[in-house]
């Protein structure tokens, strides 16, 4: 049975969240109002439970699920196996950031009647959003 490792983050939009894992390359995310119980690798029901989700049919046969917990202040922790953690490391962490944070920016965009003039990533893994609005 492995051991679930907790991590804060910064980080508190669910959707936003969903949108980032999206991003680093997960095809299927849960997100719920309530959290639901995480499964490990053999598919047992463990007692860390979390509102967002990405199962472990969607990372690979040995992992356990991944999920984010919503904390009392309103940020979300990951909630990472042992076994898992080599993979979802401080890097890992520091990209899905980057990627929630182009989330957001697409989201205010898109809510404040900006359009996207150029939305460039370099190898360097920078990126570059312009946004326009004409008035």
């Amino acid at each position: 049975m492995s051991h679930f490792t907790r991590v804060r983050t910064t980080l508190r939009d669910a959707d936003l969240l969903a949108a980032a894992l999206a991003a680093v390359g997960f095809a299927s995310v849960e997100t719920h109002d309530e959290p639901e119980p995480l499964y490990g690798y053999q598919g047992d029901a463990r007692p860390e439970r979390a509102e967002v989700v990405v199962r472990r049919r969607h990372i690979g046969s040995l992992s356990n699920d991944l999920g984010f917990r919503r904390r009392p202040d309103g940020t979300f922790e990951a909630i990472i196996s042992g076994y898992d953690l080599g993979r979802f490391d401080q890097a890992w962490l520091a990209s899905l950031n980057r990627a929630y944070g182009h989330a957001a920016a697409l989201r205010y965009a898109a809510d404040n009647g900006y359009e996207i003039d150029s939305d460039v990533l370099g190898e360097d893994g920078e990126r570059r959003l312009i946004l326009r609005r004409y008035t």
